[in-house]
């Protein structure tokens, strides 16, 4: 990972949750989801921070008790331990970042 890298589409591997993984470094990586209306997961807690992009369609996202609902445009930040949950609204594509790198030591599949 010192070196730099290029992900083709076609070369992305994908998650057990559905996720695309993208760039992957020492400190950060990003994954990508595309998921239709309706989805949803439980709530959970990561050990990971996570800043997320929604590209397109329309998420719920939940804190505790309160409720966003993001669009278009919008991002998000969940800071490691944060009780959150998802519920996709309208078809999602959303790029995520995770620090660390989620992915490594299995973390991104709990």
């Amino acid at each position: 990972m010192n070196a730099p890298q290029i992900i083709n589409d076609d070369a992305a591997s994908v998650g057990e949750m559905g996720q695309q993984y993208l760039a992957c470094g020492k400190k950060v990586a990003m994954r990508l989801w595309q998921e239709p209306a309706g989805d949803q997961c439980e709530s959970r807690s990561r050990d990971y921070e996570i800043v997320g992009y929604v590209v397109s369609g329309e998420v719920e996202i939940r804190f505790g008790k309160e409720v966003a609902t993001l669009k278009s445009g919008d991002s998000w930040l969940i800071p490691p331990g944060t009780s959150h949950r998802f519920k996709i609204l309208q078809d999602l594509v959303a790029v995520e970042a995770t620090s660390p790198p989620a992915r490594l030591g299995g973390k991104d599949e709990e």
